[in-house]
Formats: C-alpha cells, sequence, structure tokens
C-alpha cells in the first residue's frame, strides 16, 4: 500500500473528530471564534512538530523561496475565505443546492493540479472523482425537501455560485501547498510538510487574529477563554492537517482529495453505530458511492 493512502484515511478521521469539537466549542462562540482557534491553537503544535524533527530526528531544515511564500500564502488566504463563504451558506434559506455544489472540490482541486503543477489525472480517476461528487452531493440534499424544479431553479442562485466559489478556494489552497511543499526540494518529505504546515498556520493565526481585534474582539477574547476545549481543537486539528500536507507532498491534490471524503462515511457511521441515528436511503446511497470511488480510485 502507497503511504500516502494511510495517511490521508487517518486525516479524514481526524478531521471529522476536529469538526465534533469545534462543533461543540460553537455553542460558546461564533463562527469566527470556532474558526480561529483551529490556527490559533494550532500553530504552537505545528511549530513544535517542525522542532522535533530537526532537533530530535536530524531533519534538515530547508530553506524558504519566494514559489513557497507567494503559494503558501495564498494557500492559507484561500482556505480561510473558503471556510467563510461555506459557512455564509447556511444564511440562506434554499442553502442546500449551493452546499452541494461546494462538495465538488475534487473536480476544482484537479483543475488548479493542472493549472499550477501541470498535473494530469487518468481517465479512471476521472470515473472516481464524478463518482464520489455524486455520493457527496446526494448526502448534502439527502434531508432536504427538494424538486427537480426547485434544484433547476437554483443552479444559477447566489447560493449555487457561493457554492462553487467555496469549492474552488479550496481546491486551490489544496494545490497551492502542495506547490509550496514541493518548492522546497529534496527527499525530505515529513520536513517539506511539516514546514509548509508551520509556516501556513501562523500566517493564518496572524491574519485572523489582527482581523478579529479589529472586528471581533470579543470573539478573540472568547477564544482564548475556552482554552480548555481548544486546545484540543488545535491538537487534533494540527495532526490532521500534518496528514493532509504529508498526503499532497506525496500525491496529486485530486487524488488526495478524492480519497478524503471518505471522511462522510466515517461521519454516518459514528451517526448510525455510536448515537444510534437513523440514516436515511439517500445517505446510505452516498456513502456507497463514496466508498465505490475509493475502490475505483486505489485500484486504478
Amino acid at each position: 500500500m502507497e503511504l500516502w493512502i494511510p495517511i490521508t484515511i487517518a486525516a479524514a478521521f481526524l478531521q471529522n473528530l476536529r469538526s465534533a469539537l469545534q462543533k461543540h466549542l460553537k455553542g460558546h462562540l461564533g463562527t469566527a471564534g470556532a474558526t480561529f482557534v483551529r490556527f490559533g491553537y494550532g500553530f504552537p503544535f505545528a511549530s513544535a512538530y517542525v522542532a522535533v524533527l530537526h532537533l530530535g530526528f536530524g531533519h534538515a531544515l530547508p530553506t524558504a523561496n519566494v514559489v513557497f511564500a507567494l503559494a503558501s500564502v495564498a494557500g492559507g488566504l484561500a482556505q480561510i475565505f473558503a471556510t467563510f463563504l461555506l459557512v455564509h451558506l447556511f444564511s440562506y434559506r434554499n442553502f442546500a443546492v449551493g452546499t452541494a455544489y461546494s462538495k465538488t472540490e475534487p473536480v476544482q482541486a484537479a483543475i488548479f493540479g493542472l493549472v499550477l503543477l501541470g498535473e494530469t489525472v487518468t481517465f479512471s480517476a476521472v470515473i472516481a472523482i464524478a463518482v464520489g461528487v455524486i455520493g457527496v452531493i446526494i448526502i448534502s440534499v439527502a434531508r432536504q425537501p427538494l424538486s427537480w424544479r426547485a434544484v433547476s431553479g437554483s443552479l444559477v442562485g447566489r447560493p449555487a455560485l457561493i457554492g462553487l466559489a467555496s469549492a474552488a478556494l479550496f481546491g486551490a489552497s489544496a494545490a497551492c501547498y502542495r506547490t509550496a511543499s514541493l518548492s522546497l526540494g529534496g527527499n525530505d518529505f515529513l520536513m517539506q510538510a511539516a514546514f509548509t504546515l508551520g509556516f501556513v498556520t501562523v500566517f493564518q493565526t496572524m491574519i485572523m487574529g489582527l482581523w478579529m481585534k479589529k472586528y471581533e474582539p470579543e470573539q478573540l477574547a472568547a477564544a482564548f477563554r475556552h482554552w480548555r476545549i481548544a486546545v484540543w481543537v488545535g491538537i487534533v486539528g494540527v495532526v490532521g492537517s500534518a496528514g493532509w500536507f504529508t498526503a499532497s507532498t506525496l500525491q496529486k491534490v485530486a487524488y488526495v482529495r478524492t480519497l478524503a471524503q471518505i471522511e462522510l462515511v466515517f461521519t454516518f457511521a459514528m451517526s448510525a453505530f455510536v448515537f444510534r441515528e437513523a440514516i436515511n436511503r439517500k445517505e446510505v446511497l452516498g456513502c456507497v458511492l463514496i466508498v465505490g470511488s475509493v475502490v475505483l480510485l486505489l485500484a486504478g
């Protein structure tokens, strides 16, 4: 088994856990505050990870360059804006269609991977990406009373455009992170990924911290007040992000983001077997398609 596969699956599981912790935090914080703790409490652990690799295991620190800096900053900003757009979708009454469009990230990642890195995907991978995206879209609208008329009427509405923009920014951030990591050169993929993660996390913390200090100081104060829960978001988030960055250093972003959709299968498995929540037929179909896309991707 190629190393990027178990790393991606582990990262998907950890992202699911981090999302659950952030959801719990959102009872005490607003959207900006819950988003900030991911970076603000994450960067010390990301920095420690780099230090351990360097001082503890003798991995040489890479030399940053202009491409690395530009790609890291672009990826960091794209991820922040994508997250805010995704959250903004929920303010719309007909947000389901827009949310479904936001799940086209693997397609967008493949496009940005081609544009920024010249990376192509095989025909079987194209089919796998398409099957996975369809599965995620079905899950996105599974509990919405949508008719074909309502869906078709919403295809060019504002929620749909916001969803597409969010997916494009997430796809762009993934491609930028891979560009930054690979620009460092060498064969030490662990340090390349760790160094990129550390730089991006510090940058995102600074940007969000300055923005919140000016526009939402009460949320910034609340983020520090609830440190006992927030610190776990930081730890789990950094470990998961380390997985994403490492997998994206080893493999094309389109493949990594397609396999990453298995996160939804983990979510529904937890809902069904741990919380005993009912899962409807559309959600089961969506999970089956996602698993099928993973099998197609790995078989190809």
